[in-house]
Parts: C-alpha cells; sequence; structure tokens
C-alpha cells in the first residue's frame, strides 16, 4: 500500500511539531542566529590563507 505525498509530509509535520514542545517563536531567534554567524565565517575565510580562525 503505498502512501500519498501529501500524507507522508503532514505526518512529518506532526511529528516535528510534537518534538520542537512547547518553544515560542521568539526562541529560534538564538539558534537561527548562530548558524547564521558561522555560515557567514566559514564563507568569508573558506580559502583565507591568513585567517585568524582555520574552518575545517
Amino acid at each position: 500500500m503505498a502512501i500519498k505525498k501529501s500524507e507522508l509530509y503532514s505526518s512529518l509535520w506532526k511529528s516535528c511539531d510534537e518534538l520542537r514542545g512547547g518553544m515560542d517563536a521568539s526562541q529560534y531567534k538564538n539558534y537561527v542566529l548562530v548558524l547564521l554567524f558561522v555560515k557567514y565565517v566559514s564563507d568569508k575565510y573558506a580559502n583565507a590563507e591568513d585567517a585568524l580562525i582555520e574552518i575545517p
């Protein structure tokens, strides 16, 4: 029995909602800002020879 893509997506979305719990939307900014900072630093110093930060 094949499952429809929309059913799969809705099931996954409900699972994510349950795992996330009662986290307020304003708390997401802490995670997003850190990820954006790491992305910025890694892009800026990706091929720099004299970078102060070594990115693996």
